[in-house]
């Protein structure tokens, strides 16, 4: 029996709390609530492909979105994690090229889609939100720099306690210092950019030296300092 999917809250539809619109006038902020849309996502559904043509931006309300690439031979390359308050999508619309990523749902979600047109009218209306805009646009450049970065100089070991402790600043840690998200160990090596095989070893290694107790998906965090000395951070 298919679960249904609950309707989109009031909180879930409302967009005054995200950071990029905290400075819009009382006019752009009815006219974004007017001209968006926001819609519940099952678990395992994709938003958009690869290659697809977007129709604007999205705003995550709630759930988690994996962004990633696919290589050559069908292998996903983890890009990132969107959580609520972050938005989707904005790169490749503002270029006005093709989805650059894949976008699935990995934890129930609500997301809002707001159209180009509107994009385009807060960029041109207001400087502090192109401003905003733009700054998320070089946050994101910054992190695929150090990302070439490391994949050149650290070994696998050390991007996966890197990894380890910046899932920990994404998405924090419970009262009992465990990872507030479940990936799959394919997906920890996708985001390493390694072999599963070679995730599972060194995870395994990690809870010989007691950084981390691993329990089935959740990963407990026992040696936060011990962590970053291996990430070399």
């Amino acid at each position: 029996m298919r679960t249904m999917l609950k309707r989109p809250t009031d909180d879930d539809t409302d967009l005054a709390g995200f950071l990029l619109f905290k400075k819009l006038t009382d006019e752009e902020l009815n006219r974004l609530n007017f001209e968006k849309s926001c819609s519940s996502y099952r678990k395992g559904t994709i938003v958009y492909r690869e290659g697809s043509r977007l129709t604007g931006f999205y705003c995550v309300t709630r759930g988690i979105i994996k962004i990633f690439k696919t290589g050559i031979d069908g292998k996903e390359q983890i890009i990132r994690f969107a959580k609520r308050g972050e938005i989707i999508a904005y790169r490749s619309l503002l270029s006005q090229e093709l989805a650059c990523t894949t976008a699935k749902v990995i934890e129930e979600a609500v997301l809002c889609h707001v159209p180009y047109q509107t994009l385009l009218y807060l960029i041109q209306n207001n400087w502090q939100f192109a401003h905003h805009m733009l700054q998320i646009v070089c946050r994101e450049l910054r992190e695929a720099n150090d990302y070439i970065t490391d994949i050149a100089q650290k070994s696998v070991r050390e991007r996966l306690a890197e990894v380890l402790l910046l899932l920990k600043e994404n998405f924090e840690l419970d009262h009992q210092n465990t990872l507030q998200i479940s990936l799959t160990r394919e997906e920890l090596a996708n985001m390493v950019g390694t072999a599963t095989e070679s995730v599972i070893r060194l995870l395994s290694e990690f809870r010989q030296d007691n950084l981390i107790e691993l329990q089935g998906r959740k990963i407990k965090f026992l040696n936060i300092s011990g962590l970053r000395k291996v990430a070399g951070l």
